[in-house]
C-alpha cells in the first residue's frame, strides 16, 4: 500500500478580489498575522506526513518560489545580529517539505492546474490543497483526518463541510448513499447547482486525497462549466466509476479568497497567539465597547 506522500497545491490564480495588493503580489502571500497563507497550508501538508510538495504556479511565481528558498544574504544579517527567533522564522519554510515549482501556462480551471503536476504524481496517491483554504485545528490537522480515512478505505477522499442551503451553489453538492459519523459514501458531485436542483448540503472545501487513477480520469475529463477543466467533476467520475468517500473534517476553515474570510483569519490567529493575544483581546474588548 502506498502511502500518501505528495501534494500538489495550485496557486496560479490572479486574486482579482485583493487587487490592487494583488497586482503585484501573489495572493498566497497574504499574511496572516507575521506569516503568509501559503506557508501556513505547507506546514499543515507537512504536518499530515507529505514529504513533497508541487506548488502550480501562474505570474509573480518568482516571489513564491523566493519565500521557500534561502536568502544568504538576510541570514547572514540576521546571524550577525543574533536575531535567531527572526532566522529560524525564514529558514522554515526551506525545511518544510521537498519543493517544487510547476507553470499553469493557461488558466483552464482546477483539474487542468493538477495535471500541470503530473509528471511529479507518477502512479501514487496525492493530496490537494488549495491556496483559498486555510484550515484551524491544534489537535489534528485536517489534511491528516482524510489521509487516516484514504489509508483505511484506499479510495479518494474529500474533504467536506455542511453549509447553508443557499451557500451550495457557490460551491457544489456531495450526494451520498450511507453515513458512518464523519463519513459519507459519495454518489455523485454536482459543481455549483441551481439552488433548486440541490440535493445535498455538504460540500467540498479545498482539502482532498485522490487515488493514482484520478490522473488518468483528469486526462480525458471534457470541458465543464466555463469551458473549464474542473477537479468535481473528476471527482463525480471518480465516485461513479471506483467509489469515493467524502470526511466532514474537524477544524476551522477560512476562505482567503475573500476580505472578510482574510480578516476573520488575522483576528482569530492573533488571539491564538501567545504573545498578541491578551492585549489584543483587551484592544477588540475596547473596540466594541461602543
Amino acid at each position: 500500500m502506498k502511502k500518501v506522500r505528495l501534494a500538489v497545491i495550485p496557486v496560479a490564480g490572479y486574486g482579482t478580489r485583493f487587487l490592487p495588493f494583488t497586482k503585484a503580489v501573489p495572493k498566497p502571500m497574504l499574511p496572516i498575522l507575521n506569516r503568509p497563507a501559503i506557508e501556513i497550508i505547507a506546514k499543515e501538508a507537512a504536518d499530515s506526513g507529505i514529504e513533497e510538495i508541487v506548488f502550480v504556479v501562474g505570474h509573480k511565481k518568482e516571489i513564491l518560489q523566493d519565500h521557500f528558498s534561502p536568502c544568504e544574504e538576510l541570514e547572514r544579517v540576521l546571524q550577525k545580529g543574533n536575531k535567531q527567533e527572526f532566522l529560524n522564522a525564514i529558514k522554515f519554510p526551506e525545511t518544510i517539505a521537498k519543493v517544487h515549482f510547476v507553470v499553469q501556462e493557461k488558466q483552464r480551471g482546477t483539474a487542468d492546474a493538477i495535471m500541470a503536476a503530473e509528471s511529479f504524481i507518477g502512479d501514487q496517491p496525492f493530496a490537494v490543497l488549495f491556496g483559498d483554504d486555510v484550515m484551524y485545528n491544534k489537535e489534528k490537522p485536517v489534511l491528516k483526518q482524510l489521509i487516516d480515512l484514504y489509508d483505511k478505505t484506499q479510495k479518494t477522499v474529500i474533504g467536506v463541510k455542511t453549509v447553508p442551503h443557499e451557500d451550495v451553489p457557490k460551491y457544489a453538492s456531495v450526494e451520498f448513499d450511507s453515513q458512518n459519523g464523519r463519513e459519507y459514501h459519495v454518489t455523485t458531485i454536482t459543481e455549483k447547482p441551481p439552488l433548486e436542483l440541490v440535493k445535498s448540503d455538504i460540500s467540498p472545501l479545498g482539502r482532498y486525497v485522490c487515488t493514482p487513477n484520478m490522473v488518468e480520469i483528469m486526462r480525458n475529463l471534457k470541458p465543464g462549466a466555463g469551458g473549464e477543466y474542473q477537479l468535481t467533476d473528476a471527482l463525480d467520475i471518480e465516485a461513479r466509476t471506483n467509489g469515493a468517500y467524502a470526511y466532514e473534517f474537524e477544524g476551522i476553515r477560512y476562505d482567503m479568497g475573500d476580505r472578510l474570510g482574510y480578516l476573520k483569519a488575522n483576528v482569530e490567529f492573533g488571539l491564538r497567539d501567545e504573545k498578541l493575544s491578551k492585549d489584543f483581546l483587551a484592544y477588540l474588548k475596547e473596540l466594541v465597547k461602543d
